[in-house]
């Protein structure tokens, strides 16, 4: 049964079809478990979910899974695939031509598809000029590879030096922008080279009203109980998201959840779904349970006065 809470979406300039505000993320797919990769975009897309979320980086594994279940069920223009690419190596940057167009070609391979949807640099390289960047991205975009541009991982000085050089030289931006966003705020990158949004950040988005897909959304499963401030087996969570502004969140999104009859997850979801701004987030459901759970999110409505309280920008919520 198709939910219509998932049908919520954005549009992005260039992108045929609206883009709904859950987008399901690849890394846990693979072509080695197809069945199970299967099964999860098969439950995505029949509760209303239209968008794919790819990197070149992610590897074959997870584009070949994608491009055998589009295969099978014949449903590439029902679709929209996000790709990444150029994503750096061991010997660093690979924001050049030659890279850019070999992700493009092996992703293609892997996904049996000639185009995708939206094309985005999965970092940035401030060596190289934003004009030469454009000049490269707007050729993909003439050969019919890709409808619209985006970034990952760029600094909002760089996304809009870069929109204004293609205003001036009559060549096409970027339409959409991929950091972290999350409810709970990162001690230090989860990854490197690895941006979220801060306070600025955000107030950049709400003045541009660029459209904001948000990776780690649910903040690597912060707000889902499994962690409390004595339980630091998980180093990663601990570095990354383990303060006293975050663990206030944490209080603040469990005693709304509680009034609302949601989930602690499903406040902080929302939070992200609730900003000034189009947003998406993406989200990797491990199980099609977790993703049924991402969905309540969707039942969640949030009052400004309540994103700021959960936030920590004001002390009550009226």
């Amino acid at each position: 049964m198709t939910s219509t809470n998932l049908m919520q979406s954005i549009g992005i300039d260039g992108v045929r079809k609206p883009i709904t505000k859950l987008v399901l993320g690849s890394m846990m797919l693979n072509i080695e478990r197809q069945e199970y990769s299967e099964e999860l975009l098969d439950c995505y897309v029949e509760r209303g979910g239209n968008t794919i979320d790819t990197a070149k980086v992610y590897g074959p594994g997870s584009a070949k899974a994608i491009g055998q279940w589009i295969s099978k069920r014949n449903n590439r223009e029902g679709i929209v695939l996000i790709g990444k690419g150029a994503h750096p190596d061991a010997n660093g940057p690979r924001v050049n031509k030659a890279e850019i167009e070999r992700d493009i070609e092996e992703t293609f391979e892997w996904m049996q598809t000639d185009y995708v949807d939206v094309y985005m640099l999965h970092r940035d390289d401030p060596q190289k000029s934003v004009g030469y960047i454009l000049e490269i991205l707007n050729e993909q975009l003439e050969a019919g590879k890709c409808h619209a541009l985006g970034v990952s991982n760029w600094t909002t000085a760089r996304i809009e030096e870069a929109n204004q050089y293609a205003e001036s030289h009559g060549l096409r931006g970027f339409v959409c922008n991929s950091p972290n966003l999350s409810l709970a705020k990162p001690n230090e990158p989860r990854w490197e080279g690895c941006i979220s949004a801060n306070e600025v950040y955000v107030d950049w988005h709400e003045r541009t009203q660029l459209p904001l897909l948000s990776w780690s959304s649910q903040a690597g499963g912060f707000f889902t109980g499994r962690y409390s401030p004595s339980y630091k087996d998980d180093l990663e969570a601990v570095r990354v998201y383990y303060n006293d502004e975050n663990w206030e969140r944490y209080r603040r999104a469990s005693e709304l959840a509680a009034e609302k009859g949601r989930s602690t997850n499903d406040i902080a979801l929302s939070f992200v779904l609730h900003q000034p701004f189009p947003t998406c987030a993406i989200i990797g459901p491990n199980n099609t349970t977790e993703l049924t759970s991402s969905l309540e999110a969707l039942h969640v409505s949030l009052t400004p006065s309540e994103v700021s309280w959960l936030d920590l920008k004001q002390d009550t919520r009226e």
